[in-house]
């Protein structure tokens, strides 16, 4: 999905590299874009197979992709899989609306749209082609139903995954520092102290600077490795949100039998997935029981001290604290030797 601009440096090789002065390493900010991840998803609606994980969301969605625009939404993008720079905005924020982009969509200059989209394909596509306003309409309402049919009633799961990896994010650029949380995004991606190096395979790519303006890091559900967009300000890059294989599945963690004992089995279960960050929400869903259930022992594991809490946007996050952590870290227990049943989360391999 990678696109060059005027005025970027291009090589021919396979990956790209993203200047940063210390004010750029400054100015680093997570976002999730609602309108990036639809954009990103086309690519599943293209080529199922390319991502695996979200295979039991188009499985849940097919019957009501039967009522959205195929041939508008499938007309942005390309058979690399390159989309244009508008289905990619800055997120204002982790709580960007789609509403706001949408709108934001719908004010586009209208010869930059037509531009983007030659840019990908070479050409205006048909089912775009003809007044460039109409085109514009067709195509903000060809992406607002498909939002209310296939994301809207899925968002609240795949936003709780978003903003669980910002937090997630944020905690280790605390505890071990911006370089290495700039070198855990993806296997991909690395960091040198200066330059931030996304190796991409088969692509044409190059390099650019990043200012003042700082550099956009988003999450997304659908991302197998790391992608950029160069043409947005200030620049960014979309890396695979962590958490992604407990989506779509009830959680099923093993008990250890003296903490259950201790606490009782719902809370033990709840405070081994929380060795990884999660909020209630998203929790209900792993656990398939009701929010406020799960508030309730969230709040008296919280009193007890074995877990830490912070408020991200709308949704408390919590997470295991150090005596938490130690409560269940028994030598004796599998679990402190296996992280995909202590949390739940794996990361995609590349």
């Amino acid at each position: 999905m990678l696109r060059v601009f005027a005025g970027i440096d291009v090589a021919y090789c396979f990956m790209f590299r993203f200047r940063l002065t210390s004010a750029a390493l400054g100015g680093i900010r997570f976002g999730i874009s609602p309108l990036c991840e639809m954009g990103l998803s086309l690519s599943a609606l293209k080529e199922p197979g390319r991502y695996p994980l979200q295979l039991p969301w188009l499985s849940r969605t097919a019957r009501a992709r039967e009522r959205i625009d195929h041939d508008t939404l499938l007309a942005l993008i390309d058979d690399r899989h390159w989309l244009p720079d508008f289905l990619s905005p800055r997120p204002s924020s982790p709580l960007t609306r789609i509403e706001d982009e949408l709108d934001a969509l719908a004010r586009i200059d209208q010869r930059a749209f037509v531009r983007q989209l030659e840019q990908i394909h070479g050409r205006t596509p048909a089912p775009l082609a003809g007044p460039p306003a109409q085109a514009v309409r067709k195509t903000v309402e060809a992406l607002r139903d498909y939002w209310v049919l296939c994301f809207q009633p899925h968002w609240t799961r795949m936003r709780t995954i978003l903003e669980a990896d910002v937090v997630y994010r944020g905690r280790q650029i605390a505890q071990s520092g911006l370089h290495a949380m700039l070198n855990d995004l993806a296997p991909v991606v690395s960091f040198d102290g200066r330059d931030v190096i996304v190796d991409l395979a088969e692509r044409v790519v190059g390099s650019t600077d990043v200012g003042d303006d700082g550099f956009a890091l988003v999450p997304t559900m659908f991302e197998d490795s790391a992608d950029v967009s160069s043409g947005t300000k200030p620049p960014m890059l979309m890396y695979p949100a962590r958490g992604q294989a407990a989506l779509w599945e009830t959680e099923r963690v093993p008990d250890q039998p003296a903490v259950v004992a201790l606490i009782g089995q719902v809370r033990t279960r709840l405070l081994i997935a929380l060795a990884a960050p999660a909020s209630s929400t998203e929790l209900a869903v792993r656990f398939e029981v009701t929010t406020s259930a799960v508030n309730q022992h969230l709040r008296v594991l919280h009193a007890g001290g074995l877990l830490t809490a912070a408020r991200h946007g709308r949704s408390m996050i919590y997470l295991q604290s150090e005596l938490g952590t130690a409560l269940v870290a028994s030598k004796d227990s599998s679990l402190s030797h296996n992280p995909t049943t202590q949390a739940g989360y794996s990361r995609r391999s590349t």
